[in-house]
């Protein structure tokens, strides 16, 4: 007598195997869900990269390609003072800069992370420096700094009869398109570690206020180490951005005095639109983008290790 399967178990067969059959549709049905994605990528950021990398090993006049001259390009801004002072004005934007936005919001998240009367009015509030324009934000704070007149200015008056050039001394100048820069970042990496540090199990709280660990033991032991891959994306993400920073110094002071806030960026922008010297101008993209690729590769290779 041999056994036969009863119609139940054929009808799971038959499922199982219409189910075998579908899959490979429904794999190909995801690839064609990320296609527009990949195709934005490849049309909106690797072509251009080739392009420019293109540019770079190319002469160029009045924004016409001109002919193949190898390193030329590259050698002509690595001896250019304007490139290294850039370059000088790029890393205090980018030290500074880090410094006071991740040190201010986190700050401002660990005393707003507690049951506060008004809490919830202050985190709306702080998201709109977020999504104001940089150039607009640059005019802003040019009204703000005026010299002759600006509120900053008349208060100082008022108070210790002394005005500060904030935009005429190159010193000052650099202070206060990190004090823009400061205000317009410092939400992010405020909302993004109020984020993480709600989400820190309160047992542990708990558990260390037994053991009567005081305040700094409990952040050492216990809210550091679960809020650094955050606090290292945030970190990360503000290197990247502050590399690329140029619509503040365009707005606020033009590059000036002189070349005091002159960026990298900047530089690009003068070389390619000002000057139409393309060549020059994708060499110092190259450039600014292998500075910021080892940033990140020296970054990711000493602290990896946190996101794994």
């Amino acid at each position: 007598m041999t056994w036969e399967p009863s119609p139940s178990i054929l009808k799971e067969e038959v499922a199982l195997g219409v189910k075998k059959k579908k899959t490979p549709l429904k794999e190909q049905g995801k690839k064609w869900f990320i296609a527009p994605a990949i195709t934005w990528l490849m049309l909106f950021t690797l072509a251009p990269l080739i392009y420019t990398v293109y540019l770079s090993f190319h002469g160029s006049r009045f924004l016409q390609v001109t002919r193949f001259v190898g390193l030329k390009n590259f050698i002509n801004v690595l001896t250019d003072y304007r490139f290294w002072g850039a370059f000088r004005v790029t890393i205090i934007f980018v030290l500074g800069g880090l410094v006071l936005s991740v040190g201010l919001g986190l700050l401002f998240a660990l005393l707003f992370n507690r049951q506060i009367r008004g809490v919830q009015v202050f985190r709306t509030l702080s998201t709109m420096p977020l999504f104001t324009a940089p150039v607009a934000l640059g005019y802003i704070f040019m009204i703000i700094f005026y010299e002759n007149g600006g509120p900053i200015n008349n208060f100082l008056t008022m108070v210790i009869s002394k005005q500060v050039p904030w935009l005429s001394n190159p010193s000052w100048a650099v202070f206060s398109v990190l004090i823009a820069d400061t205000w317009q970042w410092t939400p992010f990496a405020f909302l993004v570690l109020l984020a993480s540090l709600q989400a820190v199990p309160k047992d542990l709280y708990e558990a260390a206020s037994l053991d009567s660990a005081s305040s700094w033991d409990i952040f050492k032991h216990i809210t550091f180490p679960l809020i650094s891959p955050v606090l290292g994306t945030v970190i990360i993400l503000r290197i990247v951005e502050a590399f690329k920073v140029f619509d503040l110094p365009f707005a606020l002071t033009n590059g000036g005095p002189g070349l005091a806030t002159r960026t990298l960026t900047f530089n690009v922008y003068t070389n390619g639109l000002r000057d139409q010297n393309l060549g020059t101008a994708s060499a110092t993209a190259i450039v600014l983008l292998v500075i910021v690729l080892l940033v990140s590769v020296l970054f990711f290779k000493r602290y990896g290790s946190n996101y794994e």
